[in-house]
C-alpha cells in the first residue's frame, strides 16, 4: 500500500481545522476516522495489482548509440479499471545521463478486461547483454488517496553491438583494393602476387612483365597483369586480458579493438580472404570460424557483443598454442593486445618466433591519446612533470614496438580513432606486396 500527497495534504488541513474550529480529541478523531476509511474504500476500489498480466516485445538487438523500442503490454483481466503509475526498469547503462525517469515512467487507465500498449525507448551506452528488471506497478483508488504497489518479473534482453564506426572508412579502402585487385585501369604487379591476364603492351609498362611464349604466339608484344593473392586465411586475435580493459578516450581498449577488427574483417570479406576470430585471454572466450562472406559481419557483432574484458594476465604461451591450432596452413594473424613493456616482453616476445616462423604475423595496439596531448603539455610544474612522464611511456612504447619488428612483426600503434584505418592500410600493403 502507499498513500499519496493528496491524503497528506487532507491529514494536514484536518488538523487545522480540529486546532482551530475544535480542538478536541473527539474532534481529531472525527475527522481523522473520515480520512482512513476514504482510504480504506480508495483501496478497496483500486485494481488489484497481483492479478495483472505483462508480456513484452519489440527490439532484441541494437547497435550502440542507436535506439531501441520495447513495448510493454499490459492486461486488466478483472472487472475494475485500473488508473496506475508504472516503472520499467532496466541497467542504467540503457539511459542516456538524466533520461531515466522520464523513460522508464508510464501513466496508464485500463478499462476492465482490456489491455494497453506501452512503448520504452531506450538508448545503450555500453555494449553488451542488457536484460529488463522488475516492472513495478502503483494502481490508484477512484478518490487519489491511496493505491496498491506491486512488482512483476518481465524478462526481456537487448543484445547491444559494437557500434562499427570505422564502416566510414570502408569505401576509400575499398577503392584501393579494387586498384590492387585489377578492377580500375591502374594495374599492380607484385612479387609473389598471383597471374591475372595477359594483355597488350602499352608503352611506359615495366618490360620485366613481357611474356615472349605469348608474345611468340601472335602478333603483338603481351604483358601479364597481377593481382594480390585471393582466398587466403586471417585470424584476428582479441586479447581479453587485463589490459583490454584499460580505457582510452570514452571506451575500453577492447571497444576499440573489435572496431578494428570489423572493418579488417569486411574489407577482407571483400577482396576474397577468409577471416576468423578467436578472443583469448587464458582460455578462449568466443570464436568465429568458418563463415562465408555474407554471415561474417553478423556473427562478428553477435559473437563479439556480451564479450567483457577479464581482469587477469593473458596467457601468451597458451595463447601462441592457440593460434597455431586454429591457424595450421599459413595465415596472417593480426594480434589485438598492448604494448606495455612489462606483458609484451614476458609474455608475448618469447613465443613470437614460434607464431613468424609460420605465419605473418601483425600486432595492433591502441594508444591512449592522453598520452600524445600530455607529452605536448607546458607552463605549469604539473605539466612538465606529466610531460616528462608522458615521454617515457612512449619512448617505452617505440622500443617495444622496435623489438617486435625485429623478431619480423609487423606493428599498428595508433589511437582509437585511427587504429582501425592504420590496420586496414597495413593489411593493404601487406596484400600489395605478396606477404599474404
Amino acid at each position: 500500500m502507499a498513500l499519496t500527497g493528496r491524503t497528506a495534504l487532507i491529514a494536514a488541513l484536518g488538523a487545522l481545522l480540529v486546532g482551530f474550529l475544535l480542538p478536541s480529541w473527539t474532534g481529531l478523531l472525527a475527522v481523522e476516522l473520515t480520512l482512513l476509511l476514504a482510504i480504506l474504500y480508495d483501496l478497496g476500489r483500486a485494481a488489484p495489482v497481483r492479478k495483472l498480466l505483462f508480456t513484452r516485445s519489440g527490439d532484441t538487438s541494437v547497435r550502440l548509440g542507436e535506439p531501441a523500442e520495447v513495448r510493454l503490454t499490459v492486461t486488466n483481466p478483472t472487472g475494475r479499471p485500473l488508473r496506475a503509475h508504472l516503472r520499467d526498469a532496466w541497467p542504467p547503462s540503457v539511459w542516456t545521463a538524466g533520461s531515466e525517469i522520464t523513460a522508464s515512467r508510464h501513466r496508464l487507465t485500463v478499462p476492465g478486461g482490456e489491455r494497453r500498449r506501452l512503448t520504452t525507448q531506450l538508448r545503450p551506452t555500453r555494449r553488451g547483454d542488457h536484460h529488463a528488471a522488475r516492472v513495478t506497478v502503483r494502481s490508484y483508488g477512484p478518490l487519489g488517496l491511496a493505491a496498491r504497489q506491486g512488482s512483476h518479473s518481465v524478462p526481456w534482453t537487448v543484445r547491444v553491438l559494437p557500434a562499427f564506426n570505422s564502416r566510414k572508412h570502408l569505401p576509400s579502402r575499398l577503392s584501393r583494393l579494387r586498384e590492387l585487385d585489377g578492377r580500375t585501369s591502374v594495374l599492380t604487379r607484385g612479387e609473389g602476387t598471383e597471374f591475372d591476364s595477359l594483355r597488350e603492351y602499352i608503352p611506359g609498362d615495366d618490360t620485366r612483365s613481357i611474356d615472349w611464349r605469348a608474345t611468340a604466339r601472335q602478333s603483338t608484344v603481351a604483358v601479364r597483369t597481377w593481382r594480390p593473392e585471393r582466398d587466403r586465411r586471417i585470424l584476428a586475435v582479441l586479447d581479453t586480458g587485463r589490459t583490454s580493459a584499460g580505457r582510452v578516450g570514452d571506451i575500453p581498449r577492447l571497444d576499440a579493438a573489435m572496431d578494428a577488427a570489423l572493418l579488417l574483417a569486411a574489407l577482407s570479406a571483400r577482396a576474397g580472404d577468409r577471416f576468423d576470430l578467436l578472443a583469448y585471454d587464458r582460455q578462449v572466450r568466443a570464436a568465429v570460424q568458418g563463415r562465408t562472406a555474407h554471415d561474417l559481419l553478423p556473427a562478428l557483432v553477435t559473437t563479439m557483443a556480451p564479450l567483457e574484458p577479464a581482469l587477469i594476465e593473458s596467457d601468451a604461451r597458451g595463447m601462441a598454442s592457440t593460434i597455431l591450432r586454429n591457424a595450421p596452413q599459413r595465415s596472417l594473424v593480426v594480434l589485438f593486445t598492448g604494448l606495455e613493456p612489462s606483458p609484451v616482453e614476458e609474455g608475448l616476445l618469447p613465443v613470437i618466433p614460434l607464431l613468424t616462423q609460420r605465419h605473418t604475423v601483425v600486432v595492433a595496439s591502441v594508444a591512449d591519446p592522453r598520452i600524445e596531448e600530455m607529452a605536448t603539455a607546458r607552463g605549469t610544474l604539473d605539466a612538465v612533470y606529466g610531460a616528462a612522464a608522458a615521454a617515457r611511456t612512449q619512448a617505452e612504447r617505440r622500443h617495444t614496438a622496435s623489438r617486435l619488428r625485429r623478431r619480423g612483426v609487423t606493428v599498428v600503434d595508433a589511437t582509437p580513432d585511427e587504429i582501425a584505418p592504420a590496420l586496414a592500410d597495413a593489411y593493404l600493403a601487406l596484400k600489395a606486396a605478396g606477404r599474404l
